[in-house]
């Protein structure tokens, strides 16, 4: 299958460039518009209700106070105080005065409603009555057992008419406005009730029966009060089909609910006046029908730009191509055949070709020779050069004739042992190395040899001879060394190990021989620096002796590093490697005990909550410096060094450490603090823990939840403040950073089974 050419790719991209941020934007443009309607609808409805709420509160305001000045005038004061009788006209009439001025148009209140319980009676618009005797006193004598002195009820109209004139009500319900009399007594044993048909609101208000449709409001038992369905005043919210009216809980808020199949946005607003719940319901879909008017002129929008921007990718396209074709055609290629992936593939080609020609190759190899020379002789004992190019290529280097008489050869390995108690430093060592170099080329005779190069801070050298006897080309070799190693001691002072290979005779297993040079110097692990190591003379015949790993050496070394014991835990690291080299391996297996004691102190380290970066500040790995560790003290000063003492010093920090009661530092918080936003977050900020930690050390310590902690001290001290102060239970509220009174009344009367007040007035009557 024929790939795309470059113009194709670079059109498609230009078409996906210009595509995604339309559609983008375009789906931005769309939900942003669609989410903004719903948000202003939501808002003027919130907006609609807070002034709904005001105007009824106006007018209910207006109402407790007219009705505050009939309890506390004079009349009423007297007239509590009376058996009135049908023969006491003058009282009567003095109090049906103040009634009626209380009826007035402003109020809408159909009906005032004086009872004394004490002297049964019973005054109302139609009269002077024996309240024992009324049709509904067991009804209206239950208003006396509200909690409040003060109170909104919504009761059946039919309560406040007599027998006879029971139809003459316009609403079912009614909305009364309950007041215990005498308003200042601490034991009342009378009611005034200001009546006000639930249907008038809505005239209350000025408002046109339209505008109510989809607002309704709710008393503190969930019975609609207000709604443009007359028919469903004074029944459970629930009758209006709405979902979800759980979820009318708080001050404030919106969600989304249903009702039936269509959903619906619901906006509510709780009074702190009265805890009645104002509800706005509406049609997310009405709601938003404009925003789909704008998706349709977004989406022709778009194509419009699409398509513009699909023609300039296109036209821009092809104009940004035609140097590249220009190319081609400089090159002779009209257009890219089949064989050839792309345009980028066949220039590529054409200019490599360009650089491949013979006469420049000739003249890089002769100004670089030397450095070419060293490279292919690195890449040849690496086994990076095909064996049959490999004798073509010496020969180009000038090596023919010694290639041509050498009957024997071997790979000499040299590495530089441990610079301690000399004069030079580690960053010295590539200065040394390439003293070593010179000194190997000018020391072997230069028929004898091949350039020696420098390889992974090794210098190697191949070395060649007439001898074709094997006895006779290694003394020679030896010989050679042991000169090598003297003059390399005596003028650098430094001591060198040298590696040899086995004979081999032909050139093109020098990738092999190398091999066995670098295997010979493995082998200083156990033998020591300053040595020379023929190949053929490592594990002559014999088996290796393994024994097991000593783990009982191990755990005893992990528990001392925990007990920070370091005099017992430097000399148990002692017997630990003496008992590994003690057995005779190679050196590769000698790594496995050694990297198993690393890992195993690593895990230690981790289970104990150690971070690496607490006892290790190097920019590899530990497995790596360990590995370049060569001698067994010098293994054994890392450990020490690297691993281990930076551990103890650590467990040794943990013992002086003193540790604290986090739980009593988080009460203590909370003893403090208790009357401000304290959070788990801002305890675990101050004591520097995680706070997922800190909640499930509290939890186990006190078998209590943070926020239940705080919840129930916060509550001991409300009680304290009531029993012990005269401060408002809205301040105490505040204090105790409740949302408002109400929640607080709530959440006290759910624990204490009373309300704040009334607790303080038992708590008063108890200490009285």
């Amino acid at each position: 299958m024929r790939s795309l050419s470059f113009l194709s790719k670079m059109t498609i991209f230009g078409f996906l460039l210009s595509t995604l941020p339309v559609i983008f934007i375009g789906t931005f443009s769309y939900l942003t518009s669609y989410n903004e309607i719903q948000k202003n609808v939501n808002e003027s409805k919130l907006m609609l209700i807070m002034q709904i709420k005001s105007n009824v509160e106006q007018k209910l305001t207006t109402v407790n106070q007219t009705l505050n000045q009939v309890i506390n005038s004079s009349f009423m004061k007297k007239a509590l105080n009376l058996n009135i009788t049908e023969n006491d006209f003058i009282m009567y009439n003095d109090l049906r005065t103040e009634i009626r001025y209380m009826q007035s148009f402003d109020t809408k209140l159909e009906d005032v409603i004086l009872i004394n319980d004490r002297y049964n009676w019973m005054i109302k618009n139609s009269g002077l009555y024996k309240f024992d005797e009324y049709p509904y006193h067991d009804q209206l004598a239950s208003l006396m057992k509200l909690p409040d002195s003060t109170s909104w009820s919504l009761n059946p109209s039919t309560w406040f008419y007599s027998e006879e004139n029971a139809n003459n009500s316009a609403c079912s319900y009614s909305i009364g406005l309950v007041k215990h009399l005498p308003s200042r007594g601490l034991d009342p044993y009378g009611l005034a009730i200001a009546s006000i048909p639930a249907c008038d609101i809505q005239s209350l208000l000025g408002t046109n029966p339209s505008d109510l449709s989809g607002l309704m409001i709710l008393n503190e038992q969930g019975k609609i009060i207000l709604h443009s369905d007359e028919s469903l005043i004074g029944e459970p919210a629930e009758k209006t089909g709405i979902q979800s009216l759980t979820q009318l809980n708080g001050a404030s808020g919106q969600y989304k609910s249903h009702i039936g199949d269509e959903p619906f946005s619901i906006t509510y607003y709780r009074s702190d006046f009265n805890d009645w719940t104002y509800v706005s319901y509406d049609s997310i879909q009405s709601m938003t029908s404009e925003s789909k008017k704008i998706g349709a002129y977004t989406l022709y929008a778009c194509l419009l730009i699409l398509l513009i921007c699909i023609t300039i990718a296109w036209l821009g396209s092809k104009r940004m191509y035609s140097p590249i074709k220009l190319l081609l055609k400089q090159f002779g290629h009209r257009s890219v055949d089949e064989k050839t992936s792309n345009e980028f593939q066949l220039i590529g080609e054409q200019v490599h070709a360009l650089f491949q020609s013979k006469s420049r190759l000739e003249d890089e190899v002769r100004k670089q020779l030397k450095q070419v020379r060293t490279f292919f002789l690195i890449r040849a004992f690496q086994g990076k050069v095909k064996a049959k190019e490999l004798h073509d290529k010496l020969e180009q280097f000038d090596y023919g004739r010694q290639l041509e008489e050498w009957k024997t050869m071997s790979v000499l390995t040299i590495q530089i042992g441990t610079l301690e108690q000399t004069r030079y430093e580690k960053q010295d060592l590539e200065l040394l190395l390439f003293a070593v170099q010179n000194m190997v080329e000018e020391l072997i005779p230069e028929e004898e040899q091949l350039a020696p190069v420098m390889i992974d801070h090794t210098v190697v050298a191949l070395m060649g001879s007439k001898e074709s006897e094997k006895t006779s080309f290694q003394a020679k070799i030896y010989t050679a060394t042991e000169q090598l190693m003297s003059e390399i001691t005596s003028y650098l002072g430094v001591q060198v190990s040298i590696g040899m290979s086995l004979p081999f005779h032909d050139i093109r297993t020098l990738s092999i021989a190398y091999k066995e040079g670098l295997e010979a110097l493995k082998h200083r692990m156990t033998l020591g620096d300053g040595i020379i190591i023929q190949f053929e003379n490592i594990n002559s015949g014999k088996p290796y002796l393994k024994l097991n790993y000593p783990n009982h050496l191990e755990n005893e070394l992990l528990d001392a590093i925990k007990l920070a014991n370091a005099e017992k835990a430097k000399d148990l690291l002692e017997q630990l490697l003496r008992h590994v080299f003690a057995t005779e391996m190679s050196p590769q297996e000698y790594q496995i005990p050694l990297s198993r004691l690393l890992n195993n102190l690593l895990i230690t380290m981790q289970e104990s909550g150690i971070s690496l970066k607490q006892i290790y500040y190097g920019t590899g790995t530990l497995f790596e410096e360990l590995l370049d560790c060569h001698i067994v003290a010098e293994i054994e000063d890392w450990f020490w060094t690297a691993v281990i003492h930076p551990m103890i010093k650590v467990f040794r920090d943990r013992q002086d450490a003193q540790y604290h009661n986090i739980s009593e530092k988080i009460i203590e918080l909370i003893h403090r603090y208790y009357d401000t936003d304290l959070t788990l977050e801002e305890c675990a900020s101050r004591l520097h823990y995680n706070a997922n930690y800190l909640s499930s050390v509290f939890r186990k310590e006190t078998n209590y939840f943070f926020s239940e902690y705080l919840s129930a001290y916060r509550f001991q001290i409300a009680k304290k403040w009531l029993a012990e102060t005269d401060i408002p239970v809205k301040d105490i509220a505040a204090k105790l950073r409740y949302n408002n009174s109400q929640n607080f009344i709530r959440s006290f009367r759910k624990q204490e089974g009373i309300t704040p007040g009334q607790y303080r007035q038992k708590t008063m009557q108890i200490e009285a």
